[in-house]
């Protein structure tokens, strides 16, 4: 009987891991040298937005090397804390210098608020598990709210890219390695 909790339990927090994992692109960096206000700007969204993901994946990674509730615990305080960092980077960003920049500063306040939804999410979920079972129940929460995430933020990234008729943004996001991996199909 205790096999099959260890196995139900590796089971639980290999799926968890997976959907940490998924969607999470690697964290990259670009010289903004030469660049204007907004393809620093888009720049510096995309960058947030990736460290943020690789902080996700780290998280996932953690728990995937050590399953357990306090491992479980660390990673839902490091998605908290990783969400948290990315709200107010952004917030610091303010808006770019478009036609349409105050718009552009309230998708990303709309996503920070979002993303802040979603990581409490995870964490009531996580906070909950005493047992097996718990975790086996605390898993598909955790997976849904992580997939819900990710698509609030490569939505965002589209709606920005289209918001001025100048495609300042878009060609602001298409110019910065920082935003490959969130503006590929």
């Amino acid at each position: 009987m205790r096999l099959i909790r260890t196995h139900k339990l590796v089971a639980a927090a290999t799926a968890l891991l997976l959907c940490l994992a998924a969607g999470c692109g690697s964290s990259g960096s670009s010289s903004t040298t030469g660049a204007s206000a907004t393809d620093t700007w888009a720049s510096g969204v995309c960058s947030s937005i990736t460290t943020w993901q690789a902080a996700v994946k780290s998280a996932g990674s953690s728990v995937k090397s050590d399953p357990s509730k306090s491992s479980l615990e660390t990673a839902a305080g490091d998605v908290k804390s990783a969400t948290q960092m990315l709200s107010s980077d952004l917030k610091s960003l303010g808006k770019p210098d478009t036609p349409s920049g105050q718009q552009a500063k309230d998708s990303l306040g709309q996503l920070s608020t979002s993303l802040q939804q979603g990581s409490a999410t995870i964490s009531s979920s996580v906070s909950g598990v005493s047992s097996v079972s718990d975790l086996a129940s605390a898993a598909p929460t955790v997976k849904s709210t992580l997939t819900t995430m990710q698509t609030e933020i490569q939505s965002t990234i589209t709606d920005l890219q289209g918001l001025d008729a100048k495609g300042e943004l878009k060609d602001a996001f298409a110019s910065s390695s920082d935003c490959d991996s969130l503006t590929s199909g």
